[in-house]
């Protein structure tokens, strides 16, 4: 018996679940999608993640399938029946079954299905040591603001930045570093400003970028919303990424250069241990 998965309005085990040939997330990519961390048993800025599913769906016309206090349930559901403590949970909403064609009907049945995944979160080698990032042309569409299942891009990048003996990649739009292929860039400058860039079209509004914008605005850090050149990100004197499977990421090498001393700075350490305090987690 494997874990116990959410399809289609059903808690079933994973060898049982199925979604059907005509999904359209599966013939399209026409789904969005949220992952939430936990930590200790207790989800992790999941109203921000809730509210970026909500989002995600409006923008491409698809109707919430559950209302929000249900949606939670059902995560509270997943993590229960699968006695998770430490990991994530996965939702994915389709816009529903049709027949392949481009064009679909506004009748269709959103389909949500969820999942969950144990994973090791917090003091994990990398963030205690940092990752190295490499630095690729961002080969997505236009509407990355919007989370969709649409994922070809960022795994072709990051199996191309592995196969470089990279831990991850930061993606370069016309001489910008737009994102990381599934996480937010931070730069630190010398004069101790975190760089990030602004909401936009063309990065994801990240959940834990909005959360360490407010733990910065509380805790005095300066934040400069801007985009910043490669070269601006390896010349900086520190440097992170985040995520909500990551949280707070050191990094320690953008391309070929060594970002400050090779080793995560006080900063990022400082913002490491804020977050997870501000998210509740103990120490």
């Amino acid at each position: 018996m494997g874990r116990i998965v959410y399809v289609h309005g059903h808690f079933v085990p994973e060898e049982e679940a199925r979604i059907g040939l005509f999904d359209r997330g599966f013939l399209f990519g026409d789904a969005v999608y949220e992952v939430t961390a936990l930590i200790g048993g207790r989800m992790i800025d999941n109203d921000l993640h809730l509210a970026r599913l909500e989002r995600s769906l409006k923008e491409l016309g698809i109707s919430l399938p559950f209302s929000r206090e249900e949606i939670i349930e059902i995560q509270n559901g997943l993590i229960a029946r699968n006695a998770l403590q430490d990991g994530t949970v996965y939702l994915h909403v389709s816009r529903g079954e049709a027949d392949r064609d481009f064009f679909h009907s506004d009748a269709l049945v959103p389909l949500l299905v969820g999942f969950t995944q144990a994973k090791t979160l917090t003091g994990t080698k990398a963030q205690q040591n940092g990752i190295a990032v490499d630095l690729a042309e961002d080969p997505r569409w236009q509407r990355r603001d919007i989370k969709t299942a649409m994922l070809l891009g960022q795994v072709m990048a990051k199996q191309a930045a592995r196969a470089r003996g990279f831990d991850d990649v930061w993606l370069v739009e016309e001489g910008l570093v737009t994102e990381g292929a599934s996480s937010t860039a931070h730069v630190i400058t010398a004069d101790g400003r975190i760089l990030t860039r602004a909401a936009s079209r063309a990065t994801l509004p990240g959940c834990t970028q909005r959360a360490i914008a407010r733990l910065c605005e509380t805790e005095g850090f300066m934040l400069e919303e801007r985009a910043f050149t490669p070269e601006e990100a390896q010349a900086a004197a520190e440097a992170f990424q985040t995520s909500a499977s990551s949280l707070v990421m050191p990094v320690v090498r953008i391309g070929d250069r060594v970002v400050g001393d090779g080793k995560p700075g006080p900063t990022t350490r400082r913002l490491q241990t804020l977050y997870l305090e501000a998210a509740g987690v103990p120490s």
